[in-house]
């Protein structure tokens, strides 16, 4: 996968665990959004597949099967022209759910996110970011998916609000189940969620395993240094195995 001469993803081959949580974690340019987007089949690599529950992503099915994933941009990109409710029911209200069972639904997901429920008929420009973010996952889970790709979904926030919704994340995570792969640059946000942590460097996956194996056997010297380099805030840093 290149734009240009700049390659970004080169050649990896990489297997989610379901029901498990794997962080994509490394440097910025290192491929990680990029290979989350060829998992969401936003992206086509050259060479290779990408399966999804033992079917392959081609362009004649990729639309059905996007609608088995959920997946959160940075920043959310919550449609400005659209209030919240708006946003979290767009795919839904495409599909023609019946209006009881997307009012069922969104009130199942405002309880999981801790989102106060009138807090949907404000604008994305009303809500803060945490509120933004806690919207946008809800938009992601809409559809009940078996896939969960979140893409820096935390970077944006001030620390205090960004510890309070890592809790959150993780609590639903656990509840729901669900299979998930979140893209984050911060050693300590990758050990609270991971159960697999993937290193990557400059397109290629350097070392996968737990945060203690990058921190007790390093694959490769880039890997101390990456994780040497990481100066956490204090409330992160305890949270550390």
């Amino acid at each position: 996968m290149a734009y240009g001469p700049a390659v970004a993803l080169r050649s990896t081959d990489l297997m989610t665990e379901p029901g498990r949580t794997t962080v994509l974690i490394g440097p910025s340019g290192c491929g990680k959004s990029t290979l989350l987007r060829v998992m969401a089949g936003l992206l086509r690599p050259r060479a290779g597949q990408v399966w999804f529950e033992q079917e392959e992503l081609r362009p004649e099915n990729v639309l059905r099967l996007r609608r088995r994933m959920g997946y959160v941009i940075q920043e959310g990109g919550l449609f400005s022209h659209l209030t919240a409710r708006g946003n979290v029911t767009l795919m839904a209200r495409y599909l023609r759910w019946p209006a009881q069972r997307i009012a069922e639904r969104l009130a199942r997901l405002a309880g999981l996110a801790r989102l106060p429920i009138e807090m949907l008929e404000r604008d994305p420009v009303e809500l803060s970011g945490g509120q933004r973010q806690r919207v946008s996952l809800m938009r992601a889970l809409m559809l009940d998916p078996d896939l969960l790709l979140l893409d820096e979904p935390l970077g944006a926030l001030d620390p205090m609000v960004r510890y309070e919704l890592q809790e959150d994340l993780k609590q639903i995570f656990l509840e729901l189940k669900k299979t998930v792969v979140l893209v984050t640059h911060d050693i300590a946000e990758a050990a609270f969620f991971a159960d697999t942590i993937v290193l990557m460097r400059d397109g290629a996956i350097v070392q996968r395993g737990t945060v203690r194996d990058l921190l007790d056997h390093p694959a490769d010297p880039f890997v101390t240094r990456f994780v040497n380099a990481r100066r956490e805030p204090p409330e992160l840093v305890g949270r550390l195995p």
